[in-house]
């Protein structure tokens, strides 16, 4: 177009920006936006969103909130929203949607809702998912087939199988395979592995084919219940009765579901069997197995691997450490603590969330950066004097009881 001596006008570089996007260059994203600046267009809001959604799908979202702040449409909140729910931010996103929602400016709309619960679902934050909830249902929302299913698979996640299987069955016969795959993973990670498997037979009958989702939650459904066979069974249909190729998530269901039964060795030629490089997942199956199992020697083949991947990762030292010392090899222990030491390897702090109405709060052990922090521990430290004299009281009636 150059070339022949027409000069773009701000529409062509809105379909620029979008087709930037799936070549997935952020060099080439900056460099049009520099084109356009310099062509001195002023970016309205068409053209901002539409640069917000190719930063925020690029994972520039640095870029993406700077451009969000002056150009404030339900799309360009979207827009970022679900950036951050995609790059799995989903602290950030569910920040940014309550910040939506307090500045009462903006409505969220039905794909706002589908952005936003996947961040819900994945941080367990129940409650407010229960609130967008009440709000897609008050807004008609809740009819569209990517909202309800958002809203099943939040609260599959969370644990509420109950009301997922509620929400299932109002969606009826509007159900695709989102929507089983869905109800199958939340059965499968929470215990219910035979309901998983029947499920998975009622969708066949129904004329619903599976896709590779599909076979993670059945094979975890197998791991979870300890069904070898069946498990076996399932991984070899994936490519024989519907010609799905095994990714690496299929593998490490498989290596996990043979590794807790104790089939160490079968574990371990799945893994040398494998048409792709084993990643730290199935490394970390295996040495867990190993662990449990009390196999060195396959550990240290695991532990020697994740030493590779993740070498700052001190969790698969301390493994291999408790190996060593289960089986009585003080030797290995040493000189595991020495690499450790030697490479200034430390255990990271682990954290948690609590949820407090449309609040978030992260903790961190022996953390005091929390603004309320002095009134935490006043009553943590009042609960831990009931306890010490519950525990007293307890011990003098058990003197009571005896004499």
């Amino acid at each position: 177009m150059l070339l022949h001596g027409f000069q773009p006008n701000e529409h062509t570089f809105n379909f620029l920006f979008s087709a930037c996007t799936s070549l997935s260059s952020p060099f080439l994203a900056q460099m049009l936006h520099t084109h356009f600046i310099k062509s001195g267009f002023e970016p309205d809001v068409f053209a901002a969103t539409a640069l917000l959604d190719m930063y925020a799908k690029l994972g520039s979202l640095k870029m993406a909130r700077h451009l969000l702040m002056p150009c404030r449409s339900v799309v360009s909140w979207t827009t970022m929203i679900s950036g951050y729910s995609q790059n799995k931010l989903y602290e950030k996103a569910l920040d940014l949607f309550l910040t939506m929602e307090r500045e009462k400016v903006t409505k969220p709309n039905e794909v706002t809702l589908a952005s936003i619960l996947p961040a819900c679902a994945n941080l367990g934050a129940l409650e407010i998912g229960q609130r967008i909830e009440a709000y897609a249902r008050e807004n008609g929302y809740f009819k569209n087939l990517y909202v309800s299913n958002a809203v099943l698979e939040m609260y599959a996640k969370c644990g509420k199988i109950d009301v997922a299987w509620r929400v299932f069955d109002e969606i009826g016969s509007l159900r695709n395979l989102c929507s089983w795959n869905s109800m199958i993973m939340g059965l499968a990670v929470h215990g219910q592995c035979c309901k998983a498997l029947e499920l998975y037979d009622q969708m066949l009958r129904e004329g619903t084919s599976p896709d590779d989702v599909t076979f993670v939650g059945l094979l975890l459904a197998c791991t979870h219940d300890g069904m070898v066979a069946k498990g076996r069974y399932i991984f070899k249909s994936m490519t024989t009765d519907f010609h799905i190729v095994p990714k690496l998530q299929h593998y490490g269901c498989i290596v996990d579901l043979l590794g807790r039964a104790g089939q160490l060795q079968e574990a371990y030629s799945v893994i040398q069997s494998m048409p792709m490089k084993p990643d730290s997942v199935i490394w970390g199956a295996l040495l867990g197995a190993c662990s449990f199992h009390g196999n060195v020697e396959l550990a240290e083949i695991a532990a020697k691997s994740l030493f590779a991947l993740e070498p700052w990762n001190p969790g698969n030292y301390v493994i291999l450490s408790n190996i060593y010392a289960s089986a009585g090899h003080w030797d290995g222990v040493s000189k595991l603590r020495k690499a450790m030491k030697g490479s200034k390897i430390t255990k990271v702090a682990g954290h948690s969330f609590i949820e407090q109405g449309d609040q978030l709060h992260k903790f961190i052990v022996e953390d005091r950066s929390h603004p309320l922090s002095n009134e935490i521990f006043a009553l943590l430290d009042g609960i831990y004097e009931l306890i010490k004299l519950n525990r007293s009281s307890f011990a003098c009636d058990l003197d009571l009881d005896f004499n």
